[in-house]
């Protein structure tokens, strides 16, 4: 073996593998391509916010200003002639308040329903030994696409009997086959370790769904709900069609008898073709009323919106 030894004063010879030298940040410059398309974007993207939040703030602006400035096309993002008799006149209406209160009762019972029917019918068809599972998701699938037709489905529910009740409204939309496949994803992707260690233990299928399973599926629970009552709180046409009652029509009912001009000031919640035209500024607080729930709601729920359309769409 041969060594070397360096000479008194010498400096180590240097290696490039440990040489080090220093470096300067460079900030690389976007190509005028990517800058052509940021700026492009982002004015599409303001204009897009302008053209969505104009209707809202000039309904906003109708709901707090007088009568006459809104009939002379005076108003439109700021009221004019301020006033707060509207509020009033609206809110001094019980029949406004016993629709009101509709809403809310069908929302909460057909979401409930909804939610159940969906969580176990997804997770049923999650399980790939399932027998028969594809004949059930082709069903499921049909139904999208395909339905009885707007007469047969008025005469099922009529000859069920369920005309003039909460459950013309809840059943025929209990299961929304969207938000099902959504789940059915979800529930794909689950840890099936954990489900066998259930099983282990001595759970059964619907104890495993109730212990384990739905307590780690908060995010795809949370967003089904949001879809849900979003989707039944603004729904009318079922009411519409299968409710002849004032004293059990929802709120959007309600409003869509303003909308079509149907009532007057004096009887806000009556029957199509009762009265004379209604004022402006009426049907402009009654939507204001009637949207102001999910408005308040949904900046603190905009996230489980927005992590619904990508649940399911990539493999965990």
């Amino acid at each position: 073996m041969v060594t070397t030894t360096a000479e008194p004063g010498a400096k180590p010879p240097k290696s490039e593998a440990f040489t080090t030298r220093p470096t300067q940040s460079t900030k690389i410059k976007d190509s005028k391509s990517y800058t052509t398309f940021r700026v492009f974007n982002g004015i599409a993207i303001i204009l897009v916010c302008a053209v969505t939040l104009y209707p809202f703030l000039n309904i906003v602006a109708e709901s707090f200003s007088g009568e006459g400035y809104i009939r002379a096309g005076m108003v439109n993002i700021i009221p004019r002639g301020f006033n707060l008799t509207t509020f009033e006149v609206v809110m001094s209406d019980p029949m406004f308040w016993r629709n009101y209160a509709n809403t809310v009762i069908y929302t909460v019972v057909a979401t409930a329903i909804a939610m159940i029917l969906t969580t176990t019918f997804a997770y049923a068809l999650a399980k790939k030994h399932l027998k028969g599972r594809a004949f059930f998701i082709g069903i499921a699938v049909f139904t999208m696409f395909f339905n009885g037709g707007l007469i047969p489905n008025y005469v099922l529910i009529n000859s069920l009997g369920m005309t003039n009740t909460i459950w013309a409204i809840v059943i025929p939309n209990a299961i929304s086959i969207f938000n099902l496949l959504v789940m059915k994803a979800f529930f794909e992707n689950f840890s099936t370790e954990l489900e066998e260690a259930a099983a282990i233990d001595g759970l059964t299928t619907y104890g495993i769904l109730w212990k384990v399973v739905i307590p780690l599926s908060k995010a795809v629970i949370a967003t089904m709900v949001l879809f849900y009552a979003v989707q039944f709180w603004n729904s009318w046409f079922q009411a519409f069609l299968y409710l002849d009652r004032r004293e059990l029509y929802p709120v959007t009912v309600y409003l869509r008898n303003l909308l079509a001009g149907a009532t007057g000031t004096g009887d806000l919640g009556g029957e199509p073709g009762e009265s004379t035209q209604i004022a402006a500024n009426v049907r402009a607080v009654t939507m204001l009323l009637t949207t102001l729930p999910i408005i308040c709601l949904y900046p603190f729920l905009q996230k489980y919106f927005v992590r619904g359309i990508m649940l399911g769409s990539v493999k965990q």
